[in-house]
């Protein structure tokens, strides 16, 4: 008689942590991914994906790569965020000739980029839905919206703050409507608004700006904040990013291969 006891002693206990079980990086936030504070990630948009990086998240372009590399790291176990720009126009993408020139503005910084005009989301939101698609068909999980700080920046347009929190909420509601977890790319200022619209963050140099705290309603709602330095050495950063729960790592600015994780 003992050992069926045994038996169902286990079964019981199995039942009761199944529904505990899980990576300890994700979860779900209404059917979509949810990733949680800490989680380890690879950020590569040039160059030939390195599948082989052991973390659980991966954060690709999303024109460049194709799904058989989506599919590769599913079939690793990694979740992955299809990074797009939603904020600036490039000239190299597939789609640039639907782009109207009245939406173009000032350049950003970087080759081949213009601000766009955020404000005129009868033109954007059909274009940025298409994209969005493209994201979905591929099997990501998640989407990385790039320069959504455009009134922060000399862009051509007078766009206000709350022509970008606007903007920026269409971004978070196309991803969702397709599925898929969103990412507060930067954009500081409009945290404690878009917080609750966003299942994650994205920030570049907070550490080396000291910006980092800024961060943390990202944190205390469970969210991982995925967080790169460029030009400030992994002890400059990684004791703070530690203690804020950030999920941080150096890298060079091409965005190849190379990491090095806090």
């Amino acid at each position: 008689m003992k050992r069926p006891i045994r038996l169902l002693a286990l079964l019981a206990l199995f039942v009761l942590t199944a529904g505990c079980a899980g990576p300890p990086d994700s979860g779900t936030s209404g059917g979509r991914w949810q990733p949680r504070p800490g989680v380890a990630w690879q950020w590569q948009l040039s160059g030939r994906v390195d599948t082989s990086v052991d973390v659980p998240v991966y954060d690709i372009d999303g024109f460049d790569q194709p799904e058989a590399t989506v599919s590769a790291l599913h079939g690793k176990g990694r979740k992955v965020i299809c990074y797009l720009s939603t904020g600036a126009w490039e000239d190299w993408r597939p789609d640039a000739k639907k782009f109207p020139r009245s939406v173009l503005g000032k350049g950003n910084g970087w080759k081949g980029e213009r601000w766009l005009d955020i404000r005129r989301t009868d033109v954007l939101e059909p274009l940025m839905a298409a994209r969005f698609d493209m994201c979905r068909k591929k099997g990501f999980d998640a989407v990385e919206p790039d320069n959504m700080d455009g009134y922060k920046n000399t862009t051509g347009f007078p766009l206000k703050a709350a022509d970008q929190l606007r903007y920026n909420r269409l971004i978070a509601k196309l991803a969702h409507d397709r599925g898929m977890a969103v990412g507060l790319k930067n954009d500081l200022d409009q945290i404690p608004q878009l917080v609750g619209d966003f299942d994650f963050a994205v920030n570049e140099q907070c550490a080396q700006y000291g910006e980092c705290a800024a961060m943390k309603p990202f944190i205390k709602a469970g969210k991982a904040v995925f967080h790169v330095e460029y030009e400030l050495p992994t002890s400059r950063f990684c004791a703070q990013s530690r203690r804020l729960k950030l999920s941080s790592m150096l890298k060079k600015y091409e965005l190849g291969v190379w990491r090095r994780a806090c």
